[in-house]
Order: structure tokens, then sequence, then C-alpha cells
């Protein structure tokens, strides 16, 4: 019966208990109880670092070395594809300097290991280990040709392994009809101008995937040195117990409460403000709280982080723009730097090659040293910063998914601004609320219509000479995520670049 006397359908109790078995309490336990599995594997193997699968993966620990974004999507069966728009590449060159690493994700679909895990980031091992052997095979036979040595320091050769590795549970013909098209991807991967040099010189073992559930069978005093192994480890954690229909129901000596596997999946849906770097800094009393009190106790953390935020002013911390070393044999993987994101809250801002541009978040916008101007993006304000003066230009903007035409409408007086401060050698910083999007769309629109293929500033010259076609705005996507390694730009927010820069409209701007 219900709070009226009537009788409930069965929908409507079947809605409420749902309700209540998916609350935010059991949630949080969920998730603290499968990152003490996920810090139990990173003990074994302390030196490999410890990458979370955006976003799902950043609920699962305490602190990662890195993120990276490979969508199930990518993966799903009989859909299968390869995206250069995703390419992590920072993800390969940090396996190569460590020996290895762990990525961590979940999933809440009632098996063991998310698409991410079982397809997407095979493909993608297997796609650059065919396009690193390729490299060298290339550089060596133009060596051979002038009778020089081959100044290449990867290993590769023909005993390089180029198979692909699929999990048990992948049926073979799907395995066939992927190995059909790997070749294809290899040839996109190589024609979007990403940097197979820097990754050659850095692997000097194929990559190769390894999978880790909760269900894996480890003797502890068998661990294998990563050291021993004849490839590069990318093991992929998978942090939930696969727990079929029925969610399994826990007690403890103090609370009892249901497991939810996957339970970081689809935050917007139950974490009511609460991020994963805020959860971490005060998991203890948000845990210790029970299920009665989870709610309030969550809402007072985010309202006094919320205010702290708003009045923090002169105390953001300081963060470096980090300017990455010319390419050359000095340090092949500079180019692919690792991020340092305690708790998933501590974004970097990122310099964009040799530029004079630089994207990142909002947070750090009003303390970035050697930055002589400012394009807001979102739609907050930068603290201390008055609105649309000189060096300063506010344009809020929103993603796609609530205005289709946002950035369109506001691309032309960004290219604009961007235009007038880089023709007198000034630095730019495009930011917006997390610099993982919108940013980077508008830094995007930015590099292809006032830079050349190489990264220099001609003023438009040969975007006026050779127009944008998808291939090479996406090109010079590659080009930007080499150094914002954090970049996760959406599908909607492309298509309005492309939009933009195909009408001429970046062209065509004038100025003041």
């Amino acid at each position: 019966m219900d709070t009226d006397g009537r009788a409930l359908s069965i929908y409507r109790a079947a809605r409420t208990i749902k309700r209540k078995d998916n609350s935010l309490y059991n949630a949080l336990r969920s998730i603290y109880e499968d990152s003490i599995f996920v810090g139990e594997i990173s003990q074994l193997w302390p030196e490999l670092p410890l990458l979370a699968n955006l976003r799902c993966g950043l609920w699962y620990s305490r602190g990662f070395a890195a993120t990276c974004y490979f969508k199930s999507t990518d993966g799903h069966t009989n859909n299968c594809s390869f995206s250069t728009a995703r390419l992590n590449l920072h993800v390969a060159a940090l396996a190569g300097q460590k020996g290895g690493c762990m990525i961590v994700d979940s999933t809440r679909k009632g098996k063991r290991f998310p698409d991410s895990m079982s397809k997407t980031i095979p493909i993608w091992t297997c796609v650059l280990n065919r396009a690193i052997r390729n490299y060298v095979c290339r550089v060596q036979s133009e060596a051979e040709e002038k009778g020089e040595t081959a100044d290449v320091e990867c290993t590769a050769s023909l005993d390089w392994d180029c198979s692909l590795h699929l999990p048990l549970w992948v049926p073979g013909t799907e395995k066939a009809a992927i190995e059909e098209r790997i070749d294809e991807w290899v040839e996109q991967l190589e024609a979007s101008g990403a940097d197979i040099a820097s990754l050659a010189s850095c692997l000097k073992k194929p990559l190769r995937p390894l999978w880790v559930s909760q269900k894996t069978v480890i003797w502890l005093n068998e661990v294998p040195d990563h050291d021993s192994w004849d490839f590069t480890a990318v093991m992929l954690v998978s942090a939930s117990a696969q727990n079929g229909v029925f969610q399994q129901h826990r007690t403890t000596s103090e609370f009892s409460w249901n497991y939810i596997p996957g339970a970081g999946d689809d935050e917007e849906s139950w974490a009511r403000g609460l991020s994963p770097g805020l959860f971490w800094n005060h998991a203890y009393d948000i845990i210790g709280s029970g299920p009665e009190m989870c709610n309030q106790k969550v809402a007072e953390i985010v309202e006094k982080d919320r205010v702290y935020r708003a009045q923090r002013g002169q105390d953001a911390p300081q963060i470096c723009l980090k300017n990455p070393k010319a390419s050359g044999d000095t340090d092949r993987c500079s180019s692919c730097t690792s991020i340092d994101s305690p708790g998933g809250d501590s974004m970097a801002v990122f310099r964009i090659g040799f530029t004079n541009v630089a994207v990142g978040s909002i947070q750090h916008a009003a303390s970035v040293p050697d930055v002589d101007c400012i394009l807001n993006c979102d739609e907050a304000h930068v603290h201390g910063r008055v609105a649309n003066t000189e060096d300063y230009l506010h344009l809020p903007m929103v993603s796609s998914k609530w205005d289709r035409f946002s950035l369109s409408n506001n691309l032309p007086a960004a290219v604009n601004f961007a235009k007038a401060h880089l023709n007198k050698g000034r630095s730019l910083l495009v930011c917006c609320q997390n610099g993982e999007d919108i940013s980077v769309c508008v830094c995007l629109a930015i590099v292809t219509s006032l830079f050349d293929e190489e990264g220099y500033f001609d003023d438009g010259m040969s975007f006026a000479q050779k127009g944008i076609t998808k291939w090479e705005m996406r090109r010079r996507l590659v080009f930007l995520c080499k150094y914002a390694v954090t970049a996760r730009p959406s599908r909607g927010n492309l298509k309005q670049v492309y939009g933009f820069l195909s009408q001429g409209r970046a062209a065509s701007s004038d100025f003041d």
C-alpha cells in the first residue's frame, strides 16, 4: 500500500524497490568496496602506473597516475571501430616508459568486463603495434637503400607481435570480422598524422592486453615480474564483481546495503554533485554516516566545497604551463606528457606545441603564469577578471546536448579574439569548465583556421588556400590531442566546429 492507502501497481512497486536499491549510499559503498580490490591489484605490480578510464573508472581509487578515454561503443558487437579522435597515445608512451600500465574501469551490465576492455583496447593495442612495425620497417628499408644505419631505437622487427589478442569470451566469428578491418584502421592511424616515431622510440616491446577481474585467480607466491614478459602489459582491471541479475545484499556490523556493480557509471544520475576527488577526501565520513544520513552528509560536503571554491581567490593552486621539448633525439616521449590529477579534480593546463595557445579548466585560469590573455568559454567568470576587457573575453558556451548552435554562434568572436592577440605575439589560454570538451573544440577551430599543418601561426593563409575537409580537421585534432592528453571533445561539438570551418566563416572574419 502507498501513503494514500491505494494498492501499488507492479510497475510502481518495482520502481520504488529499484530506487531504494540504487540509493546514493549503496553506490558509494559499492565503489568503496571495489576500490579495495583495485588497491590490492595495484600493489602486486607497484611499478606500473594506474590509469582511470573516464569517467567511470575515476571513482575506484584515491589517486591515478593518468586518465584515458576508451569508449565501450567502439567495441560493441558487430559495430567495432577505431577512433582517431581518441588515440590515447599518452597511454602507450607511459606504458613504454614504465614497462606497462593498469587501466581501471567497470560495468553494470552483469558481465565481467565492459566492451571498452573486451574489444576497444585490444583493437587499439593491435593497431598501434602494426603501425609501429610498419614505421620501423619503412625506416630500415630507407636506410638500407642509402647504405646507412637506421636511426631508430625501437626493436620492432619481424618478431614484433602484431596479433589481435582478444579475451576467450569473444566469439571466433566476431574476432575474424575485427581482424579483417585491422589493416584499414592502421592506414587511418598512419594518415592521421599521429606521432608514431615517438611511440616507436618509447616502446621496446609490443603492447598486449591482460584481463583482471574479481574472479581472476592470482597465486601471490607466483606473481611474475612485469620485466620478465616479452610484451608491454596493458592490464585491464574490471573493478566490479559480476553480480548476475540480482543485486547482492550485504551486511556489516553497522549497516546493511545492496551492492551495485559498476556503481561509478552515469554519475549525473546519482552523485548529487559529488566528484570522485571530493568523495575520496571524505570517504570515511561518508561511508560511516550510514544509509540514513548519507544524503545529508554528501549535501553538506558538496555545499562546503562550493563555498570554498567561490571564496578561495588567490588560494587556488598554482599550475605551471609545461612547454613540450622540441622534437628530436633528446626525448622522443616528451610530447606524450603524463597527467597529475590526484582524485580527479586537479586538471592540468596544456600548451599546444609552439602555437602560443593553451587549453585548460577555468579553476586554474586565474593563477596560470605566462598567459597574456584568456578566452573563457565557461558560463562562470574567471575570478578577478573584468568581463570583456582587452585581454579577457567571456563567451559562455554549453554542450551540444543543451544547445546545438552554442559553439557555432560564438566561434567567429572566439577566432577574432585569438587572431588579434596572436598577431601581436601574445599567449592565449582557452578555458572551460573541465578543459576537456568545449575549450578543446574552440582551440581546434583556432589552430585549424590560423595555423599551418606544422603548428606555426600564418594568420590564416594556409586555411584560406586549402580550405577544410573532415579528414584534415581530424588530423588537426590528432595534433591538438598530442599535447592536450585529457581532451574528450564530443561529437556534437566537433560537428559545430566543422560546420563553422567548412562555411569559410573563419577565413572571412574581420577585425575592428
